[in-house]
Formats: structure tokens, C-alpha cells, sequence
């Protein structure tokens, strides 16, 4: 008797977990589509390579994680707000200092707000981030010449790679967190992800950094930007109360949750670029 509830009981508990098989299945599927669907538009994009379209995409990405960011900082969407994002996008592809035209702008936004003085200081934020990164990003590609595509190339081989050894190296080897923002991520794992990330990023970049030498130290810190990237978008998610920062990306999230390693990342080569006698020169 005892024999056949315990065999009901097992059979039950195996029909409960079945459509929570099923929905994590499905959401895995999805995850697995869009990530298969992003990198073949991604290596289209960088093997097509024109300037225009790449302002263009950038920019769309930029303005649907602009969005994404008023969202997490807890700003109303104001027309007047995307009008001045798109106007930063707008004179960073005419002007030959992309960064410094989101510096500009965010330079009239704390006049327009010391004016008012009734607007939130918050709506500034979004013109340091995403927007400041953004552009860092743009830079890497707009300052470069021929040479345009491979920082871009380098920067996302940096990046994924780091990314992906965090993750497994914590899922097999983490014990550690790493910290509270993020307690999943560990110390075991962030330390595989960056070991992965700096090895291969230096070989990489070998021949267009000048030597072995730049290309470590700039793979160094554009592996560890990356970290804190990702680190920064959980805090930003944490404090909103939110899991992911959009849902324009089925299995994925958002725009953010996609490019938040590569933002702080892009910001990092682009500053150690400028020490190198070739960027200099442009």
C-alpha cells in the first residue's frame, strides 16, 4: 500500500515539473535563436563594413538603450530628451571627436537645468551613460581608417570571451562572490573569465597595437572594464527593481543587457589607444 502512494506521489511530483521543464526549454530555444540571429547581423554588418550603416546601427542601438536607461534611472520618457540623443548622434558622425559632442551636449543639459532649476539633476545621467560610451564605441570605428573594423573585432573578441569564461568558469569552479551587486558572479570565475580574455586579446592584437606589450596592457584593461561593465548594468538593474533592462531581445533582455561589458570595454581601448604614437597621429 505504502508502495503504490509513494509511487503516486513520485508521479505526481513528476507531472508538476513537466510544464516547468517545458517553459524553461522554450525560453532556452529562444535565447539559443537570438543568439544565432545576432551574430550572423553582426557578421554581416563588420563584413560589409560601410561607414554610413554602421552610424546607423550604432545609433539605433544607442537610442534603444537610451530608452532602456531612463527606464533604470527613473526618468519619464521625454521627447525632449531622445531629440538631444539624437542630435549627440546626429554631430558625432560630422565631427571628428565623437566623445567630446556627448560631453558638449551634456554640457547645454546642466545649463538648461541650472536655468530651470525645477528639472531633476537626473537628466544628465543618460548623457554620461549610456551615451559617453556609445560614442567611445563609434570612435573605435569612425578614427581608424582602414584599420576601422579589426578595433572593433578586437574589442568584442575581448569582451566575449571574458564574459563567457566568467560564466563558466564560475558554474564549474566558483565558490567565491565576487560581489554583492551580482551574487552570482564569482571570484573563481571572474578570475578564468579575465585569465581567457587578456591571453587571447593579446594575441590578437599583436599587430595592430605596436608589439605584444601594448596589446596585454590593453587587453588587460579593456577584459577588466568589461567586468565592471556588467557589474554596473546589475547595479543599475538592482536598484530599478528589474531582471532585465528591456525585452526587445527574446532570452536575452534588452539592448543594455547585451552591450554592457562591451560599453565600459569601448571606453577603456579607446583611452588606451590614445596613448599609442599611431592613434595619436590621427
Amino acid at each position: 500500500m505504502e508502495e503504490n502512494k509513494t509511487a503516486e506521489e513520485n508521479k505526481a511530483v513528476e507531472e508538476n515539473q513537466k510544464p516547468k521543464i517545458r517553459f524553461q526549454a522554450k525560453g532556452e530555444s529562444k535565447r539559443y535563436l537570438t543568439a544565432f540571429v545576432l551574430i550572423a547581423l553582426l557578421s554581416l554588418i563588420l563584413f560589409v563594413n560601410h561607414p554610413l550603416m554602421m552610424w546607423l546601427v550604432l545609433g539605433a542601438c544607442f537610442l534603444l538603450a537610451f530608452k532602456e536607461t531612463l527606464h533604470l534611472f527613473g526618468l519619464k520618457n521625454s521627447l525632449t530628451l531622445y531629440a538631444l540623443a539624437i542630435l549627440v548622434w546626429i554631430l558625432a558622425y560630422f565631427n571628428s571627436s565623437p566623445i567630446e559632442t556627448g560631453i558638449f551636449i551634456a554640457m547645454i543639459v546642466a545649463s538648461f537645468l541650472a536655468y530651470k532649476r525645477s528639472i531633476s539633476p537626473k537628466n544628465i545621467w543618460p548623457f554620461f551613460y549610456p551615451t559617453i560610451p556609445f560614442l567611445a564605441l563609434y570612435a573605435l570605428y569612425a578614427k581608424m581608417g582602414a584599420y576601422d573594423v579589426f578595433y572593433l573585432c578586437w574589442l568584442i573578441t575581448i569582451v566575449a570571451i571574458t564574459d563567457t569564461g566568467a560564466y563558466f568558469g564560475g558554474k564549474l569552479f566558483g565558490r567565491t562572490p565576487f560581489s554583492p551587486t551580482s551574487p552570482k558572479k564569482t571570484l573563481e570565475g571572474v578570475g578564468i573569465g579575465l585569465a581567457l580574455g587578456i591571453l587571447v586579446g593579446s594575441i590578437v592584437g599583436i599587430g595592430y597595437s605596436g608589439g605584444f606589450f601594448p596589446s596585454l596592457l590593453i587587453s588587460i584593461g579593456v577584459s577588466i572594464a568589461s567586468i565592471f561593465g556588467d557589474l554596473f548594468e546589475s547595479y543599475l538593474k538592482r536598484e530599478a527593481g528589474v531582471k532585465d533592462s528591456g525585452k526587445i531581445l527574446p532570452g536575452h533582455g534588452g539592448i543594455l543587457d547585451r552591450f554592457d561589458g562591451i560599453l565600459f570595454g569601448a571606453v577603456a581601448m579607446y583611452y588606451l589607444l590614445c596613448f599609442l604614437p599611431m592613434w595619436k597621429q590621427l
